[in-house]
């Protein structure tokens, strides 16, 4: 008997002191949402622009809530397993296309509260189109410390026109142009790593799936109004897409899990 009570409490210390692996499926409590904005502007212009006052009442409310604005980067460490599970109340601010106005409307607000954000560009628009930032504003955002940029292809197409309309080999030779080539600019022009990729429309398959890991992609994004839990996979996360009328109380019962369900053309 007492040979097998100190076998246990053998055991006992031996699992006490080993530490658990910092992996998804030892945190299954972690939920973050993952906020993705397009535009802002004095007015709503469209669908997808938010009102700059809008906006930064939003980040007021996380900032005297008790929110934990983390970096992308972060939480996609946890789901690889080479960092901590993030803090309760963890937040993560993205934005998509590399508009004009995250230069001109959201980077003053950012810097008040020192949030990270992680832009996701396609490269074709960036001193190319009116609506889009030069290179110049890209590249002063990330000397910031506060930006990360990432892809979004590299001039953001419907991938599921793109396969009605194309051949298997022609349309596997598109993807993977707008998947290399968009990585290859972005690294030359601002520097990298660039191994994230949103979706264009919030657009996926297996197939494309399975590209975007040939193309170097360790995580991609997703448009699904649900938090990133432990049972997601850094394959594939799920992103809000916020709109104008996300304020106020449905802005904070989005990040409470329980957002209005909205059918939003993007």
């Amino acid at each position: 008997m007492p040979c097998r009570t100190a076998l246990l409490l053998l055991i006992a210390a031996v699992l006490f002191i080993v530490p658990r692996p910092s992996t998804a499926a030892a945190s299954p409590e972690v939920s973050v949402p993952i906020l993705l904005y397009h535009r802002l502007g004095p007015v709503v212009a469209d669908g997808m622009t938010m009102k700059t006052q809008v906006f930064e009442a939003q980040m007021k409310y996380l900032h005297d809530n008790g929110y934990r604005v983390i970096p992308l980067r972060q939480l996609v460490a946890w789901y690889q397993g080479k960092g901590p599970a993030p803090a309760p109340k963890s937040v993560v601010i993205v934005e998509d296309d590399a508009h004009k106005s995250v230069y001109s409307d959201m980077l003053p607000v950012i810097r008040k509260y020192r949030y990270p954000v992680t832009i996701f560009v396609y490269p074709s628009a960036i001193s190319n189109a009116k609506y889009a930032m030069t290179w110049d504003q890209l590249r002063e955002l990330k000397k910031s410390g506060l930006f990360d940029i990432q892809s979004h292809t590299y001039w953001h197409p419907n991938f599921k026109r793109e396969r009605k309309k194309l051949a298997p080999a022609a349309y596997d030779k598109l993807v993977m142009e707008q998947l290399t080539k968009s990585k290859k600019k972005l690294e030359q022009e601002v520097g990298g790593p660039v191994d994230l990729l949103a979706w264009p429309f919030g657009i996926y398959d297996d197939h494309l799936l399975q590209k975007a890991r040939e193309a170097g992609y360790i995580g991609t994004f997703s448009i699904e109004r649900r938090h990133a839990t432990a049972k997601e996979k850094l394959a594939i996360l799920p992103r809000y897409l916020l709109v104008n009328a996300d304020s106020d109380k449905a802005f904070v019962q989005l990040l409470q899990g329980n957002a209005v369900k909205r059918n939003v053309a993007y």
